[in-house]
C-alpha cells in the first residue's frame, strides 16, 4: 500500500511539474525545498514529511490528495446527472467542477421565476464572477443591485454579503465562479 502511495506521488509530482514545463530546478525553487529532494519525490523513493508535501501541493496549485492519489485519466466524460446537485431555497445548484480544483469553485444555478437565493460571503479577498446564460439575474451586493442578461459578467467582492434574484417570468439560468483568496501556508 505504501508502495503504491509513493509510486502515485513520484508518477504525480513529475507529470504536473512537466505540464507546468518547469525543470526541477526552477519548481523545487519555488517550492522551497532543494533540487534533490524534488528529485528523490519524482522517483517514488521519498517518505516526505507533511510540510514537504504541503510546500509541493503549493508550488504545483493542487490540492495534497491530487499528488498522493491514482493518476488521473486523460479524459473524464461526467454525466450531467452525476455532478453534485442541491436545492437551496428554490434554486437548483449543480457543481461544475467534479474534481477539487484548489481555490477555485464553479456553480450552475438555475432560478425558477422570481426565485431569491442567499450568497454565501467567503473568505476576505475572494473575488466572484456571475454571467447570466438566461433570463435576468439580480445580484445585490453592498446595499446596490445589478441586472444581467444574458452574455453579462459582473465581478464582485465575495467576501460580502450578497444575493441573487431571478427577474425574469421565466427561469434563468446563471454561473457563478468564486477564486478564492489564497490562503498563508
Amino acid at each position: 500500500m505504501i508502495d503504491k502511495i509513493a509510486a502515485n506521488l513520484g508518477n504525480n509530482i513529475r507529470q504536473l511539474r512537466e505540464a507546468r514545463r518547469m525543470t526541477q530546478d526552477q519548481i523545487a525553487q519555488l517550492a522551497d525545498i532543494p533540487r534533490p529532494t524534488w528529485a528523490n519525490l519524482e522517483s517514488g523513493g521519498s517518505n516526505p514529511t507533511l510540510a514537504v508535501l504541503v510546500k509541493v501541493a503549493t508550488a504545483l496549485q493542487v490540492p495534497v490528495e491530487e499528488l498522493i492519489g491514482p493518476e488521473r485519466q486523460t479524459v473524464n466524460l461526467y454525466r450531467s446527472a452525476s455532478l453534485p446537485s442541491q436545492l437551496r431555497g428554490k434554486v437548483r445548484v449543480r457543481s461544475l467542477l467534479p474534481e477539487s480544483v484548489a481555490g477555485l469553485q464553479m456553480d450552475r444555478m438555475e432560478f425558477p421565476p422570481g426565485a431569491y437565493m442567499a450568497g454565501i460571503p467567503h473568505t476576505r479577498g475572494t473575488r466572484e464572477y456571475l454571467t447570466c446564460e438566461i433570463g435576468k439575474v439580480q445580484l445585490s451586493a453592498g446595499g446596490m443591485a445589478w441586472e444581467l442578461g444574458p452574455g453579462d459578467v459582473l465581478v464582485f467582492r465575495g467576501d460580502q454579503k450578497h444575493g441573487y434574484r431571478n427577474l425574469n417570468s421565466d427561469r434563468t439560468v446563471a454561473y457563478s465562479v468564486v477564486a478564492f483568496a489564497p490562503v498563508a501556508v
